[in-house]
């Protein structure tokens, strides 16, 4: 079994990065220990009441609540990548953890494969 980190850094809207991500993360937790990183424009995943339908967009985005329906429990999220798009106290539509950049660095380089979307 492989660590493999997952990476998110684009925003949500406007392109298929997330979805991708997602995709990879849920077919392969079975075979993998998978942990999701959300750093920079990422954390905008996170927002809840998200309404894509209206910019014409897929949502996928609730979707993210299925990791934990498969077992992905390591999600992660950039506490300055936070802090600077002053998102810090905003609520999160998914269980995360809020870690800082020597934390974040630490653990992937852990990690046996990296993918960053």
């Amino acid at each position: 079994m492989k660590k493999v980190a997952i990476i998110i850094s684009t925003p949500p809207h406007g392109n298929a990065k997330g979805r991708e991500a997602l995709d990879i993360a849920l077919a392969t937790s079975a075979i993998n220990h998978i942990s999701v990183f959300f750093v920079d424009d990422g954390v905008f995943h996170l927002l809840p009441n998200q309404q894509p339908d209206q910019i014409l967009m897929r949502d996928y985005i609730a979707t993210f609540n299925m990791l934990e329906l498969y077992d992905v429990d390591d999600v992660y999220v950039c506490e300055s990548s936070l802090k600077s798009r002053n998102l810090i106290q905003i609520p999160r539509n998914i269980p995360s953890k809020i870690i800082n950049n020597e934390s974040l660095m630490q653990l992937l380089t852990t990690q046996d494969v990296i993918l960053r979307f």
